[in-house]
């Protein structure tokens, strides 16, 4: 039976107790005694764990298991052996010397405070933040929300000026009379909550944009390929849901709050910040295309209030349907708008509705809006 000098450590004082230690491999035992114990004791070799934090010097020092009633997993007390032979002994016969033990039940634990932390982050993203992001907008001064709806536009034409230099606004005064005539023919005899400053950018891009404050812009490449300038007059009424409805302060606030709660979870690790972009992504098209909707159901109403056919909207849908028939379509919930085809469909279903309507602008105003770049 090899034998050599140790160190107990009882647990409950600082005191250094020397002891014998006795490797009993036959029976499965360490046992050890000294004047320090009243009789001597033995530690099953199977239940020895090393503990985590090792002194230095040739010692090792271990515990033993136990399973607690509480989170405990190692006794109290403590060995140390600084013998080679009896160390080396120790690792070969003691089967479960460097397991790292887990407590009963922490796996689940584990998981529940896991779900709870999942369920509180989306309660947040979701239903918090949309809420306090939609107070704030309203909260808002007004003054403040257009200065940061003009940043936005001047950022926007930053980004699509590319290597042009000078102003993307399309200043032709023929072209700007006539967007003047079909923002008045959309917003007259309706009570507004802001005053419209809606701008056309020199861009071949098929695209409109609402920014806060009032800021609208209608790209040129929308003006090229629309059919009529009913189908322009259908977008722009769209774009004045989106300002009336704030959602571009709104999706602000909103992304701002939830990319930096995901950044926090997520950490800013390695994939980190990409996990936060997508995640963010995913979160935003849901109460984009809700909004997006609602945008829809304002524009019909003012086009009904205008006397002006949605026909051309269903037309600006049906252009849109067919460039996304030229490429590889988006799943829906990775789609920041309703599906275009069921958006076209309401259009001219309403369209059918209508009663007494009549043209926007005159073939001559049209051309001149077209031309509005020139």
């Amino acid at each position: 039976m090899l034998e050599a000098d140790g160190s107990f450590f009882d647990g409950s004082s600082a005191a250094k107790h020397k002891v014998t230690l006795r490797l009993d491999e036959a029976r499965g035992f360490l046992t050890f005694d000294g004047e320090a114990l009243a009789q001597p004791e033995e530690w099953p070799l199977a239940e020895l764990r090393l503990l985590r934090d090792q002194p230095t010097g040739g010692w090792l020092t271990f515990a033993l298991h136990i399973q607690g009633e509480d989170e405990t997993l190692h006794h109290a007390a403590r060995l140390s052996c600084r013998d080679g032979a009896m160390n080396a002994a120790l690792r070969r016969a003691a089967p479960n010397l460097t397991r790292r033990d887990i407590h009963k039940g922490i796996g689940l634990r584990v998981v529940t405070k896991l779900t709870l932390a999942v369920v509180a982050v989306l309660a947040m993203i979701f239903v918090i933040l949309p809420a306090m992001a939609t107070s704030l907008a309203y909260l808002m001064p007004r003054e403040r929300e257009v200065q940061f709806g003009q940043a936005v536009v001047n950022q926007m034409e930053w980004f699509l000026s590319g290597e042009r230099t000078g102003d993307l606004a399309c200043t032709n005064p023929e072209g700007l009379a006539a967007l003047a005539k079909m923002e008045a023919r959309l917003t007259q005899g309706r009570e507004m909550d802001y005053d419209l400053d809606i701008k056309v950018f020199d861009h071949s891009m098929v695209n409109a944009f609402a920014a806060p404050g009032g800021q609208i812009v209608l790209l040129r490449g929308l003006l090229d390929k629309a059919t009529s300038a009913e189908a322009v007059a259908g977008v722009l009424a769209h774009e004045i849901g989106h300002v009336e409805n704030r959602d571009a302060t709104i999706g602000a606030l909103r992304a701002a709050g939830s990319a930096g709660l995901l950044s926090m979870v997520l950490g800013d690790f390695s994939g980190g910040t990409l996990a936060v972009l997508v995640t963010e992504h995913l979160i935003s098209t849901s109460h984009t295309r809700k909004a997006e909707t609602l945008a829809d159901d304002y524009a019909l109403k003012a086009l009904a209030h205008a006397e002006v056919s949605s026909e051309g909207l269903a037309t600006f849908f049906d252009y849109v349907i067919e460039r996304q028939g030229q490429g590889p379509s988006l799943p829906a919930y990775l789609n920041s708008h309703p599906p275009s085809q069921a958006r076209a469909a309401k259009s001219r279903g309403f369209a059918a509705t209508q009663q007494a309507t009549s043209p926007v602008l005159t073939e001559a105003e049209w051309a001149a809006l077209k031309a509005i770049c020139d």
